[in-house]
């Protein structure tokens, strides 16, 4: 299955922002995890830009798991880029 590799952009003040979406997204990126829908996630140490990888069929269906996390919906990611990605090794 191809994989997409997520680069985007936090709001500002994003330590308090997120507080009231964090365990929704916490738990869906768990629920992705388990389906094999996400390898990896996570912010940079500045909290400024988030990076993933995501399994998906395509690109269409990496950008619908994305757009449907409670950090996307409600403006904490304000930004983001997919790229289908080569694992050389």
């Amino acid at each position: 299955m191809p994989k997409y590799v997520l680069t985007g952009t936090y709001c500002p003040d994003v330590l308090e922002k997120r507080a009231p979406y964090r365990e929704a997204h916490l738990n869906r990126l768990a629920q992705l995890k388990a389906e094999g829908k996400v390898i990896t996630i996570g912010p940079t140490r500045d909290l400024t830009r988030v990076f993933g990888i995501y399994e998906a069929d395509t690109e269409a269906e990496a950008r619908t798991l994305v757009e449907a996390d409670p950090y996307w919906e409600n403006q904490i990611w304000t930004g983001y880029e997919i790229h289908e990605w080569i694992q050389a090794f």
